[in-house]
């Protein structure tokens, strides 16, 4: 969507507010003396989401998380008149600690609309460790590479706040007019947003109605230019167990008897994934792609090429499932996938005696399509893998987490205008538009709840960032180029009706 400058009034009259020689150089100078240092500590803290740490709240690495941004976010009152900075706890019904928030708000500036809200979100939750660094890497020891910061969290989603605040600040720098600002930082978004729902309701009172969402906790399909995420596909995760035996007993002696937990496990994902082609066959689980979609896939895959699958790691000679580059977008995006994340019930190689095992348990994880109702999905997978057990063996699937996906509204005319200025001007290329694989639940919250609000997905993680894997890590200059994209939509945004 590259737009002629007649088309795009807004954006002339948001540029025209902007020094972007100026904002481009202080966002850099912002970055290198205060934010990398902060992301730097942040990377160090152990702060796992609440699905992968039980003990989270005895811990402290998660109040030391929140310490250290909230520490920062202080800070910026000195350069942002009015902001307010808030730590909000709320409990479970049971009394036990839900994970905190951080909460901001930014007056508005200037002439604008005193009853407009933008609401930014980002998280500070980490994924799990996982092995694989190379060597002199590690989840939790920051190591920068040039234009590389390695380690857990700095991408997803620790740098979300620091490129908020550092948005809000260069604009008051330049006088720049703009609405109020909200910003929320969770700490359960790896888990599946849990406690989420009732922050929202605790803290909309005060958020209002957004008219725009900004969102940092996307990706990027390169380095090279601005990308919108238009579309996010949901999650129905869970651990599927088959049980044979009360106990393991010598293979030698059972095997030909009893039959094999593993080999029912497969039995079982034959029954909802074609083992050839990886087609999920629970129809459930689908729903027709939009056909603005197809368009957006197709113009993705002519702008990305090969670029669309030589960003993963393949082993010598493995290849995509797929060989039309667009359906390979479509696949991550717009259909339902099945992966197996972890495994229980099996020995290490190393101890793995001659013992028939008495159960297996697996890790599902399937993604699903936008417009797809996680609970609906859960409920037809759990149906399909526990219906007629093989051999009467016992079998249960337990879907720990499901989420929403999440399809954008139509993209406004001053939104489309000011994504084309902004990438135009900090990257230097037009903007993109595609959707992402990954699951953000607060987007599919929001989106139901404001149906009529405007939605600015994007991110920093882009080709080899790896977020959840080994050697992950946040790439500088991309979240330099973003935080001024996010002031430039900011000022289109508050110029919109002039």
């Amino acid at each position: 969507m590259l737009l002629r400058d007649q088309e795009r009034p807004s954006l002339r009259c948001s540029r025209a507010m902007l020094n972007e020689d100026t904002l481009r150089a202080r966002s850099e100078h912002l970055w290198e003396s205060e934010i990398i240092s902060e992301i730097t500590e942040y990377i160090r803290i152990p702060n796992k989401s609440p699905m992968f740490d039980r003990d989270w709240a005895s811990a402290g690495h998660m109040d030391r998380a929140v310490a250290l941004i909230e520490t920062w976010c202080r800070k910026q009152m000195a350069h942002i008149p009015g902001l307010t900075v808030e730590v909000v706890r709320l409990k479970h019904p049971d009394g036990s600690p839900r994970t905190p928030v951080i909460y901001i708000e930014a007056p508005a500036t200037g002439d604008a609309a005193k009853d407009d809200v933008v609401l930014l979100y980002g998280h500070l939750d980490k994924q799990p460790e996982m092995t694989g660094w190379r060597e002199g890497l590690g989840p939790w020891i920051p190591v920068r590479e040039g234009d590389k910061l390695y380690g857990r969290g700095g991408a997803d989603d620790g740098y979300a706040a620091f490129a908020s605040l550092a948005a809000l600040r260069l604009l008051q720098e330049q006088g720049a007019t703009r609405v109020r600002c909200a910003v929320l930082i969770e700490a359960c978004e790896e888990s599946g947003s849990f406690d989420l729902p009732a922050y929202i309701e605790h803290l909309m009172p005060r958020i209002g109605t957004p008219s725009l969402v900004v969102c940092l906790d996307s990706g990027c399909a390169n380095y090279d230019q601005l990308w919108m995420t238009t579309s996010l596909r949901g999650l129905v995760a869970g651990d599927l167990t088959v049980k044979v035996l009360n106990e393991g007993v010598h293979s030698g002696d059972a095997s030909g008897i009893v039959a094999s937990s593993f080999r029912i496990q497969r039995m079982l994902l034959e029954r909802i994934e074609d083992m050839e082609s990886g087609v999920v066959t629970v129809d459930e689980l689908h729903t027709e792609i939009p056909e603005q979609r197809q368009q957006q896939a197709q113009d993705a895959a002519r702008s990305l090429g090969w670029e669309i699958f030589s960003k993963f790691p393949f082993v010598s000679g493995s290849m995509p499932m797929q060989s039309d580059l667009k359906d390979m977008i479509l696949a991550r995006t717009w259909r339902p996938t099945l992966s197996v994340t972890g495994v229980d019930g099996m020995p290490p190689l190393h101890s793995a005696g001659n013992v028939l095992r008495p159960y297996t348990t697996l890790k599902l994880s399937i993604r699903i399509p936008p417009r797809v109702d996680p609970e609906v999905a859960a409920k037809a997978v759990k149906e399909v893998l526990e219906a007629d057990p093989p051999y009467g063996s016992e079998v249960t699937f337990n879907a720990e987490k499901s989420a929403p996906g999440w399809d954008a509204p139509p993209l406004a005319d001053w939104l489309g205008s000011a994504l084309t200025g902004a990438s135009q001007t900090y990257f230097g290329q037009r903007f993109m538009a595609m959707g992402e694989g990954g699951t953000i639940p607060f987007m599919g919250m929001l989106g139901e709840r404001f149906p009529s609000a405007q939605f600015l997905i994007t991110g920093v993680l882009g080709p080899a960032s790896n977020a959840h894997g080994p050697n992950e890590f946040l790439h500088i200059p991309t979240a330099k180029k973003l935080t001024c994209c996010v002031a430039h939509v900011l000022v289109a945004h508050a110029a919109r009706a002039v």
